[in-house]
C-alpha cells in the first residue's frame, strides 16, 4: 500500500514574509511623495487661463413651513463654491446658510429663506454663486412638509400595511387552493414567479436609475446603481448557497426579501406623492399598488406548495415582503436624499436577480427533463402570465 503524498507547501520563513510586506511599502511611499509634490509644486497652475472653476449644485431636500423655505444643497465641481444670492420667483431674498462660508466639494449646507410661499402654487428658486453661475430648482406644488408625529406615522403605517402587507397576505391565502397542483401546474406557477420577478427587476432598475439621475454628480449615479446591484446579487448568492441550493421555505424567504425591497421603492413613491401635495395621485397609486402586489403573494407561495409551513412562517413571509412598504412611505414623506433611495432600490434589484436564478434552478430540478424544462410550454406560459399581469397592473400606477 502506498502512503499518501503530502502536497502541502512549506511555510515561508517569517523574515521572507516580512520582506514581502516591506517591498509593498515602496510603491505606496512613491505614490505619497508624488501627491505631496503635486500639491507643493502645483504644475497645473500654468494651465490656468483665468476661467472660473467648474461648479455644480444639487438640491437634495426642500422643506416648507411657517418660517419659509429650507433647502439642503450639495456642492460639486472642482473647487469650493460660495452661494452669493438666492432668487425666488425672480426676486432676490435674504438668506441664511448653515454652515456659513464656502461649500467644499461633496459637502452640504442648509439654505433658509423667509419666503411667504403660497399653498398650491409653483415657485422657482435660483441660486447664484460668486462666479455668476446659476442653478435652478422648481417647487412644483407648494405644500407644508409633513412633520413626523405619532399621529402621522401611524396613519402612514396603516396606509403602508394596506399597500404592502394586505395584498401579499391575500396572495398567500391562495396557498391551500394551490396545494393540489400537479407537476405541470407547479412548473407554471414557478415560471409565473420568474416572470413577475423579471418585471420587478426591470422596474426596480429603472426607478433606481431615475433616482440616481437626481443625485449629485459626485455620486456617479449610474455606476453606483450597477455596482450596488452586482454587490447585492453576489452577497445574497453567497449567503443563500452556503448550505446548498435554497428550496422550500428558504427559497420563499428569499423571494419575499426581494419583493420587500421592491415594495420599499413603491412606498417611497407614495410618500413622495403625498409630500408633493398630490393627494389624488397618492390615492390612485395606493389602489394600483394593492392590485399589483397580490400576484407577488402567489409567487411567494409557489416554492412551498409541497411543504407545510406554520402560521408563524406565513406571517413572517407577509411582513418581510409587505412591511418595507411602510418604511418606504415614512422615508418618502420625509423627502430623503435621492442617492440613498437609489442605493436601496439597487440592493433590491440584486436581491430580485438572485431569486430569479434560484427559482429557475428549482424549475430545472423539479422536472426530470432537466434544463430542457425551461423550454416547456408550461414554463413559457407561466413566464408570459407573470410578466403580463405585472405589466398590465403597473399601467395603473404609472403617471
Amino acid at each position: 500500500m502506498h502512503k499518501p503524498v503530502n502536497v502541502t507547501q512549506p511555510r515561508a520563513p517569517a523574515s521572507l514574509r516580512l520582506s514581502h510586506w516591506l517591498w509593498l511599502l515602496v510603491p505606496i511611499a512613491v505614490l505619497a511623495m508624488a501627491i505631496v509634490w503635486l500639491f507643493q509644486a502645483n504644475p497645473l497652475q500654468s494651465f490656468n487661463n483665468g476661467a472660473p472653476p467648474v461648479e455644480n449644485l444639487t438640491i437634495e431636500r426642500t422643506i416648507l413651513d411657517h418660517n419659509g423655505l429650507q433647502l439642503l444643497v450639495r456642492a460639486g465641481g472642482s473647487d469650493p463654491m460660495m452661494i452669493a444670492q438666492v432668487q425666488v420667483d425672480d426676486a432676490y431674498w435674504e438668506f441664511q446658510q448653515n454652515p456659513q462660508g464656502r461649500i467644499a466639494r461633496g459637502e452640504t449646507a442648509w439654505i433658509s429663506l423667509p419666503f411667504p410661499w403660497v399653498l398650491g402654487e409653483t415657485h422657482k428658486v435660483n441660486f447664484v454663486t460668486n462666479t455668476g453661475a446659476t442653478f435652478e430648482h422648481e417647487i412644483a406644488v407648494a405644500v407644508p412638509t409633513p412633520v413626523a408625529t405619532s399621529s402621522s406615522l401611524w396613519s402612514q403605517a396603516v396606509l403602508g400595511a394596506f399597500v404592502g402587507i394586505l395584498p401579499v397576505a391575500i396572495g398567500l391565502m391562495c396557498y391551500p387552493a394551490l396545494r393540489g397542483a400537479g407537476p405541470g401546474t407547479m412548473t407554471f406557477l414557478l415560471a409565473m414567479t420568474v416572470g413577475l420577478l423579471a418585471f420587478l427587476l426591470i422596474d426596480t432598475l429603472v426607478e433606481a436609475l431615475e433616482f440616481a439621475a437626481k443625485s449629485a454628480a459626485i455620486f456617479q449615479g449610474s455606476a453606483m446603481v450597477v455596482l450596488v446591484t452586482m454587490a447585492s446579487f453576489l452577497v445574497l448568492m453567497g449567503i443563500g448557497r452556503r448550505h446548498g441550493t435554497p428550496t422550500g421555505l428558504a427559497l420563499a424567504t428569499y423571494i419575499a426579501l426581494g419583493i420587500g425591497l421592491h415594495n420599499f421603492g413603491e412606498g417611497l413613491a407614495i410618500g413622495a406623492a403625498f409630500t408633493a401635495g398630490a393627494a389624488g395621485l397618492g390615492t390612485f397609486l395606493v389602489l394600483g399598488f394593492t392590485l399589483h402586489n397580490i400576484t407577488e403573494g402567489i409567487g411567494i407561495a409557489a416554492p412551498i406548495l409541497r411543504k407545510t409551513p406554520t402560521l408563524a412562517a406565513f406571517a413572517g413571509l407577509t411582513l418581510l415582503a409587505g412591511g418595507p412598504a411602510v418604511i418606504g412611505i415614512w422615508l418618502g414623506s420625509l423627502a430623503y436624499a435621492p442617492q440613498w433611495t437609489a442605493i436601496a432600490l439597487a440592493i433590491g434589484a440584486g436581491a430580485i436577480a438572485q431569486v430569479i436564478i434560484e427559482v429557475s434552478a428549482l424549475i430545472v430540478r423539479s422536472r426530470s427533463a432537466g434544463i430542457s424544462a425551461l423550454l416547456a410550454p408550461s414554463t413559457f406560459g407561466g413566464l408570459a402570465a407573470g410578466a403580463s399581469f405585472m405589466y398590465i397592473t403597473a399601467m395603473l400606477v404609472k403617471i
